[in-house]
C-alpha cells in the first residue's frame, strides 16, 4: 500500500483505539477519547463501566463508543451477554465487540454458538456486532465454522483476537477468514499490531478494522515514513 496522507487517514479511520487493561482511569479514558478524536480513529474499545463516560466524551464527534461483552473469556452464560449487550448500547455504544462461546465451539455445539450470536445482534439492532473467535485456541477447521456460524447469525464482522490470549493477530488467520466469508461481514484483526507496517500489512491482507492499543504510534510512524 502506498503511503501518502490519503492512506494515513484511511488507516487511522480503521482503528479501533483501544484500552481494555483493568486498571485503567477514567482520566486514561479521557485521553483515549482526546486522541481518537485528534487522529480520527474509527471507534474507541473500551471496558463496559466506561462506555457512558466515552458515549459524553466523544458525543458529536464523529467517534463510535465500541465496548466488550463476554470479555475475555466467552465462557458465561448466554442470557448474561445478551443483557451485558443491550445494557452497552442503552448506555451509548454503537459497536460491540463480543467474545464468541470458545466452550461450545470446541465442543461443536454450533447450534448454540449460532443462536447466541443471534440474539445479541438481535439485542442490539442495527449497532455493529463484532464476534471474537480468539484464532490462537482454534484449529483452521475450527476458524472456518467459526466464521460461517458468524455470517448465519447476521454479525457484522469476524475479530480475530481478544489481545489476552498467549498470541494475537495473524497474517494468515486474516487471509484464511477473507477467503471464506462473503464481502459485507468484515475483520476486524487484533492483538499485537503496534507498528505502521503491521497495520498496513493487515490491511492488505483483507482486515478491515485494527484493534490496537498503539493507534497514535501506528499514525505517528506512518507519518514519519512519509516525510523521509
Amino acid at each position: 500500500m502506498k503511503k501518502n496522507k490519503r492512506t494515513i487517514e484511511l488507516v487511522a479511520k480503521a482503528i479501533d483505539h483501544t484500552m481494555l487493561q483493568p486498571h485503567a482511569t477514567e482520566d486514561d479514558i479521557r485521553r483515549l477519547c482526546d486522541e481518537a478524536v485528534q487522529y480520527g480513529f474509527a471507534a474507541v474499545c473500551i471496558n463496559p463501566i466506561y462506555v457512558p463516560m466515552a458515549y459524553r466524551l466523544l458525543s458529536g464527534s464523529g467517534v463510535n463508543v465500541c465496548t466488550v461483552v463476554g470479555f475475555p473469556l466467552g465462557s458465561t452464560f448466554k442470557e448474561v451477554k445478551v443483557e451485558e449487550a443491550s445494557r452497552a448500547v442503552e448506555e451509548g455504544a454503537s459497536e460491540v465487540d463480543m467474545v464468541i462461546s470458545l466452550p461450545m465451539l470446541k465442543s461443536r455445539r454450533y447450534d448454540y454458538v449460532e443462536e447466541e450470536i443471534r440474539e445479541i445482534k438481535r439485542a442490539i439492532g442495527d449497532n455493529i456486532l463484532k464476534v471474537i473467535i480468539e484464532c490462537c485456541y482454534l484449529t483452521d477447521e475450527e476458524k472456518i465454522a467459526a466464521a460461517r456460524i458468524i455470517e448465519r447469525a447476521g454479525a457484522d464482522f469476524v475479530k480475530t483476537s481478544t489481545g489476552f490470549g498467549p498470541s494475537g493477530a495473524k497474517i494468515e488467520d486474516v487471509k484464511l477468514l477473507r477467503s471464506v466469508l462473503p464481502p459485507h461481514v468484515k475483520i476486524k484483526a487484533a492483538g499485537g499490531i503496534r507498528t505502521g507496517e503491521q497495520a498496513l500489512s493487515f490491511l492488505e491482507a483483507g482486515a478491515d478494522r485494527i484493534g490496537t492499543s498503539s493507534g497514535t504510534r501506528i499514525i505517528e510512524e506512518l507519518k514519519w515514513m512519509l516525510e523521509r
